[in-house]
């Protein structure tokens, strides 16, 4: 590992809050659109194998995190910037007893696509999971430094824009493009999967109101957003459960309210999805209420 750590990523690190004696949990900021921001602290081994539809891009604050990813056992110290790319399972956790303070976003692909698309390229795969670069380490602390505050929209277009050339720097091999992406059909298939989340949506629905066969509907879905149909509209189930929770609902409530068979179906794709149960992810939570509010607890 290497240790060759700027100043600069340093003095990002102390602007941030520091990690509570004792305290454990997951904080949750203000959403946009396609991006979600996370403060993480705990000891131990947390998450369980598991993946995500989206990027996971973070700074560790203090610590070592330690997780397995692509059959190896990775460790990130502070001022490292970790980048995980959408369906990798990995699992996670503190690798010392210090415990382990961390700073996470979790990004749509297709944020990534449209940025990129102009130069006719894919989105970067950077084959570290684990990088020393103090110029995206600031880039990324711009956005997780205060997440009691919602993000404008002006900034998250430069960020946007920032993230994916700090990312195409460590990309071995930029990736073309399968063509261009039909857009249009892809967004028209995401917004009716999002509408009907709580709904069995069939193939031929999407067929109908995209004009595409399902197969190159799946081809240019996936292209754009990393992932599945299917799954896309799994995990947007699996989002308002986690907002449901965090207003104090049951889970048997959470499960019938969200689309799921009952409560063991949905308790087993949560863990799948998250790495921990429901229980335990309610355990952890904190929620911020939004730019003027307080923080409320889950």
């Amino acid at each position: 590992m290497s240790q060759d750590l700027t100043p600069q990523i340093f003095e990002g690190l102390e602007r941030l809050c520091e990690p509570q004696a004792g305290g454990s949990g997951i904080l949750t900021a203000p959403a946009f659109p396609g991006i979600e921001r996370i403060e993480a602290q705990f000891s131990g081994n947390v998450f369980e194998p598991h993946r995500h539809d989206t990027y996971a891009l973070g700074v560790t604050l203090h610590g070592v995190q330690t997780f397995t990813y692509r059959g190896e056992r990775r460790f990130s110290l502070p001022g490292q910037v970790i980048v995980l790319h959408p369906d990798e399972e990995h699992d996670g956790g503190a690798a010392t007893e210090a415990g382990l303070h961390y700073r996470m976003l979790y990004m749509e692909p297709a944020l990534l696509m449209e940025c990129l698309e102009a130069e006719k390229i894919g989105v970067p795969f950077v084959d570290h999971p684990v990088i020393v670069d103090g110029a995206l380490a600031q880039v990324l602390l711009a956005a997780l430094a205060e997440l009691d505050r919602e993000m404008d929209e002006l900034f998250v277009d430069d960020f946007v824009s920032r993230v994916a050339g700090g990312l195409s720097r460590h990309s071995q091999v930029r990736r073309r493009a399968l063509g261009t992406v039909a857009w249009k059909q892809v967004r028209t298939a995401r917004d009716y999967l999002d509408a009907h989340a709580l709904q069995s949506v069939r193939s031929g629905e999407l067929e109908r109101i995209t004009g595409l066969d399902r197969f190159t509907l799946s081809r240019h879905f996936r292209t754009a957003f990393a992932t599945s149909p299917h799954r896309y509209m799994l995990m947007r189930r699996l989002a308002q459960a986690k907002a449901l929770m965090g207003e104090g609902e049951g889970f048997a409530d959470v499960a019938a309210a969200t689309g799921f068979a009952d409560q063991a179906h949905f308790i087993r794709h949560f863990k799948k999805a998250y790495g921990v149960t429901p229980g335990r992810w309610v355990g952890l939570s904190r929620f911020y209420a939004g730019k003027d509010g307080g923080l409320a607890t889950g």
